[in-house]
C-alpha cells in the first residue's frame, strides 16, 4: 500500500474526514440531509460513518473523547482498521484522508491502523493476488504533516510487515539458515551489518544451550549478530536486543500436544524476528543510537540424538544446567546469547521471546510480561512506550525466593521450575546469565493470534517492533545533548 502526502485541499474522490467535535461537520462537503444524519449518528455513538454517493465514498470518523490519551490514539488506529475492512469489501483502491479539526496525531494514528489492518499473508495461495487487500493508495492531507512523518510511518509499516511475514512463514521454507539469510537481506536494504556464526563457530564458543537444543535437528543452528552503528550515535556502548529464534518447536522429547500447541509453533521465532525488525527500522530512519541484535536460531525436534530430560549441559559462560523439560528450550538458547552479550559491555540488554505459556495464561493476547534488573526508570519507560503504541507491558517481580524453584540437585540450575510462576522462574533462569542492566519481555500471548484483533491480524502480529522502537526514540530524547534540543 502506497502512502503519500498532500499539504493542500484534497481532490474530489473517495474521502475520509476525521473530526473531534460535531461543529467541524459544517466544514465538510455534506448536503443538509447528510449533515443532519451524520450529526444524529455521531452524537449518539461516535464511530465510522459511510456515505455512498454511487461512485464516490465519503467516510466520517469520530471517537469517544472521554478516554485516556493512549486509548484515544488506539481508537483512531482501530477506526483505521475498520476502514481497511470496508475498502476490501467494497473494492476501494484509493482514498484521501484529512483531519477536519483533530490535528496530525490522530491522522497518523488512523493511517497506521489502516495500513496495519490492510496486511495479508498471501504467499502460498495459488491465486494470491485475489486474496490481497484491495486498498493500494492512501493520501494524507494535512498542512502540518512533514515528509519525515510519512517516511517514519512507511518504515514502521514495512518493518512490522517484514516481521509478520517471517512469523507466518512455515519452517519448511524458513529454517535457521534461511532466517539468517533473511536478516542479511534486511541489512542490505536498510544499511545495517549482519554477521552469521555457523555450527563450527557456535561449537568453538561452547554455546551449550544452543547446541543442545539443535541436537535433534538435521539442520544446523545459526547465531546472527546484527549491528547498527551510525556515526551520529549518542551512546558509545550498545543497547543490545536479544531475540529467541526457535524456528519450529515440537517440544523435543517432551513433545507438545496438538492442536492449539505444536500446530502454530512456526511462530516460536517471533522474538528473533521482532528484534531484527527493530534494527531494520532504526537503520531505515537513521536513529542515532548504537544498537545490536543477537538471534540464536534452531528448530527443536525429537530426533534420536535429541537432548533428553535429565541431561546436564554446560552453557557458554560455564554454568551447568540440568534439563528436566526439553520444551523449556527457549531459555537455553537465550542464556547463551545473554552471556555472549557481555563481550560488548552493553548499556542495556532487552531480550524478547515467546517464552512461556504462563505469560499467555496471565495476560492472554493483550499484554507483555516484563521483568528484569535494569531498574524502575527503564521499566517505566518501556511501559510508557507500550502505552503509546498499545503494546502494553506488565511488570512481574523477580524476588529472590523464586530462585529456590529452579535449584537443581545435580547441577548449578535446572531449566524449569514448578507449574506456578512459570513466566517468572523462566526470567530467573535468564537472569543468571546477565551481568548488566537487563529486561526480559515475554511476548508469548500477543505474538501469534488465533483470531484477528482489530489491526492485529490472525497469525503473526509483529508484536515488539513498535514497542521497542518507540522506547528507543524516547531514549534518544532523554540522552540527546541539551544544545541539540534547543536547536
Amino acid at each position: 500500500m502506497e502512502i503519500q502526502l498532500k499539504n493542500d485541499k484534497p481532490a474530489v474522490g473517495n474521502q475520509v474526514f476525521l473530526i473531534a467535535a460535531t461543529a467541524a461537520l459544517r466544514q465538510l462537503p455534506l448536503n443538509e440531509n447528510e449533515l443532519a444524519y451524520v450529526q444524529a449518528k455521531l452524537t449518539d455513538a461516535p464511530g465510522l460513518l459511510t456515505l455512498n454517493r454511487l461512485g464516490r465514498w465519503i467516510f466520517i470518523v469520530a471517537i469517544d473523547g472521554g478516554k485516556a490519551q493512549n486509548q484515544q490514539v488506539e481508537l483512531w488506529r482501530r477506526r483505521g482498521n475498520e476502514l481497511a475492512a470496508i475498502a476490501k469489501k467494497e473494492k476501494i483502491r484509493a482514498i484521501e484522508i484529512h483531519a477536519a479539526d483533530t490535528g496530525k496525531g490522530p491522522l497518523l494514528a488512523f493511517a497506521e491502523g489502516l495500513a496495519l489492518g490492510n496486511y495479508a499473508f498471501t504467499k502460498y495461495f495459488t491465486d494470491g493476488q485475489a486474496k490481497q487487500q484491495y486498498l493500494s493508495e492512501v493520501t494524507l492531507v494535512h498542512g502540518d504533516i512533514a515528509p519525515a512523518d510519512i517516511e517514519r510511518l512507511k518504515a514502521i509499516i514495512d518493518s512490522v510487515t517484514l516481521v509478520r511475514d517471517m512469523v507466518n512463514e512455515p519452517v519448511v521454507s524458513l529454517n535457521a539458515l534461511k532466517l539468517a539469510e533473511r536478516f542479511g537481506e534486511m541489512g542490505r536494504e536498510a544499511g545495517f551489518t549482519t554477521e552469521v556464526l555457523h555450527q563450527n563457530q557456535i561449537e568453538s564458543l561452547r554455546m551449550g544451550g544452543l547446541l543442545a537444543v539443535n541436537k535433534g535437528s538435521i539442520d544446523p543452528a545459526t547465531f546472527s549478530i546484527l549491528e547498527w552503528k551510525p556515526e551520529t550515535a549518542l551512546n558509545s556502548r550498545p543497547i543490545i536486543l536479544v531475540g529467541k529464534g526457535v524456528v519450529f518447536d515440537t517440544g523435543g522429547l517432551s513433545l507438545k500436544p496438538t492442536p492449539q500447541s505444536m500446530d502454530y509453533m512456526k511462530s516460536d521465532m517471533a522474538g528473533g524476528a521482532a528484534v531484527a525488525g527493530v534494527i531494520y527500522l532504526a537503520a531505515r530512519l537513521k536513529l542515532p543510537l548504537y544498537l545490536m541484535a543477537l538471534v540464536p536460531a534452531t528448530d527443536n525436534r525429537p530426533d534420536g540424538n535429541a537432548i533428553t530430560p535429565g541431561d546436564v549441559i554446560t552453557m557458554h559462560n560455564g554454568t551447568t544446567v540440568e534439563v528436566l523439560n526439553t520444551d523449556a528450550e527457549g531459555r537455553l538458547i537465550l542464556a547463551d546469547a545473554l552471556s555472549f552479550a557481555r563481550n560488548y559491555h552493553p548499556d542495556l540488554v532487552i531480550d524478547v521471546a515467546t517464552l512461556t505459556g504462563s505469560a499467555a495464561m496471565a495476560l492472554s493476547t493483550q499484554g507483555i510480561a516484563g521483568m528484569g534488573s535494569a531498574g524502575a526508570e527503564t521499566m517505566a519507560r518501556l511501559q510508557q512506550a507500550g502505552d503509546e503504541v498499545y503494546e502494553r507491558v506488565v511488570e512481574f517481580p523477580l524476588w529472590d525466593e523464586y530462585d529456590e524453584m529452579i535449584k537443581s540437585d545435580i547441577a548449578d540450575v535446572k531449566n524449569i521450575g514448578s507449574r506456578e510462576a512459570g513466566a517468572i522462574t523462566a526470567g530467573k533462569f535468564l537472569q543468571r546469565f546477565t551481568a548488566y542492566p537487563w529486561v526480559h519481555l515475554d511476548i508469548a500471548g500477543p505474538s501469534f493470534l488465533p483470531s484477528a484483533d482489530h489491526y492485529r491480524p490472525k497469525g503473526g502480529s509483529g508484536t515488539g517492533v513498535r514497542l521497542l522502537f518507540r522506547f528507543l526514540e524516547n531514549y534518544v530524547e532523554s540522552i540527546r545533548p541539551k544544545a541539540d534540543k534547543l536547536e
